[in-house]
């Protein structure tokens, strides 16, 4: 009988090592080695998984011109947000990853897919819950669906029997990290067992052409669990993510081979499971009776998507020693930089003020598109003035207090002209858009300065 082999991995980005180490060289975490056993008789075991190649089996390269192009086909989720996300639907063949906090809504979105693909059977795999509790999740979504056939197995090797069986047009997993296969001798969950019980299904899913949804958990650090290759073996990683406040939850791709890479679909919680949100530019403005200090809409984009969030500024004066600077749903660093920026520009005295911003909704946005809408809130928070609620915002400032133009302003207008607002502030560098078409008033600036004069005198 051979020598057990081990052989220490990195649980958070995979590397291998020989012996244990505090401190991985690759990502730079501490303690996060643990031993495996391994088998080193690679060629046995890709005998016994059956995709070994032949010896007088020969690969040559082809010409990309000789390549066919084929239609790619897709699988209508009945789900506008997961389509906006998937690129348009599902893809046959292809493997998509689905990472978020626990009880975030990973295991409900996913029921749901399968409970509405009409006329499409689902195998839906399930290694933490048994059928009894995924039939009481469905019964609280109210979705009926002879097609949805659920299998509670943990060992690749059976789901694939049973897949076979039963030729599901669609798989899904919850989770990888329950799932393991015989070729692996370690524990679910482990670094080796995910990284192979996914390449098994990357195999499966290419040579079946049965798209697989993957139930992934996440670390500590909102990173996917296990190795990093793992987002590399997928086709499409979605990242589920809420905050447990609010209701809302937003569905993010992070990777995706068949669409676009900055999609967002947004879901209510509601207690027949997940909605989908049409229209987010309503849920994310608060309806006010008054006009008060301190608020300022912006218009952003997120993907392919055009919508209107407001941002909450409060500035008070510092009087407990060094200023506090406090931001949610938005950069700090960058709300630093702003504030500089009006210091300096336009002679607000921020230094001896607290500073604090706040994205309603519990969204967090990247989009330079809202850096005037920001400065507007700071401001009238600063001046204890009302912006008027009609009057919104889309540009970027720059270090030296100038209003640059974004991208895709026709559409940020647009939608603030169909939820009835009256006036909008951009970058006099988008002139070239036709404002005549619109309802609500264009202004455009050029310099932070002019716009304080604009809004406050």
């Amino acid at each position: 009988m051979s020598k057990t082999k081990t052989i220490f991995f990195c649980q958070n980005c995979g590397n291998q090592s020989p012996k244990w180490v505090g401190k991985c060289p690759v990502c730079n975490e501490w303690n996060t080695y643990a031993e495996e056993i391994i088998d080193k008789q690679e060629e046995k075991l890709k005998e016994k998984r059956g995709y070994a190649v032949k010896k007088n089996e020969t690969v040559k390269p082809v010409p990309i011109t000789q390549v066919q192009e084929l239609e790619m086909q897709r699988i209508d989720t009945l789900d506008t947000e997961l389509n906006r996300v998937l690129g348009g639907g599902i893809v046959l063949g292809s493997l998509v990853l689905i990472g978020g906090e626990p009880g975030i809504g990973k295991s409900t979105l996913m029921l749901q897919l399968a409970l509405q693909l009409k006329g499409k059977k689902v195998l839906y795999v399930t290694g933490e819950e048994s059928d009894r509790q995924i039939k009481l999740r469905a019964e609280r979504i109210g979705i009926n669906n002879e097609l949805c056939f659920l299998l509670t197995e943990t060992n690749t090797q059976q789901i694939f029997k049973q897949a076979e069986e039963l030729a599901p047009d669609v798989l899904v997993i919850d989770s990888i990290q329950t799932l393991h296969t015989v070729y692996v001798e370690s524990t679910p969950g482990s670094v080796s067992q995910v990284r192979e019980c996914t390449a098994e299904l990357m195999r499966f899913a290419k040579e079946s052409a049965i798209p697989v949804f993957l139930i992934g958990h996440i670390t500590k650090d909102g990173m996917i669990a296990g190795p990093k290759v793992l987002e590399h073996i997928v086709d499409t990683v979605l990242q589920f993510e809420g905050d447990r406040n609010y209701t809302y939850r937003i569905l993010r791709t992070t990777k995706n081979r068949f669409g676009s890479t900055s999609e967002m679909g947004i879901y209510e919680m509601v207690g027949e499971g997940l909605r989908s949100v049409l229209n987010p530019s309503e849920i994310l403005i608060t309806q006010r009776d008054e006009n008060l200090s301190g608020i300022a809409i912006a218009a952003m984009v997120e993907g392919m998507r055009p919508f209107l969030v407001e941002t909450q500024a409060l500035v008070t004066p510092a009087f407990y020693g060094t200023p506090q600077r406090s931001s949610t749903g938005f950069d700090v660093r960058r709300m630093n930089m702003l504030l500089a920026v009006l210091e300096k520009r336009a002679g607000f005295r921020f230094g001896t003020k607290d500073v604090f911003l706040n994205i309603a909704g519990g969204l967090r946005v990247e989009d330079p598109a809202i850096d005037l809408g920001v400065m507007a809130a700071l401001c009238s928070s600063y001046n204890d003035i009302a912006i008027p609620s009609k009057y919104a915002f889309a540009a970027e400032v720059g270090l030296s207090g100038e209003v640059r133009a974004v991208s895709r302003v026709e559409q940020r207008i647009a939608e603030a002209d169909k939820l009835g607002f009256e006036k909008i502030y951009i970058s006099k560098f988008n002139q070239k858009i036709d404002a005549k078409r619109f309802n609500l008033e264009v202004v455009y600036i050029s310099r932070v300065q002019q716009l304080m004069e604009e809004l406050f005198g």
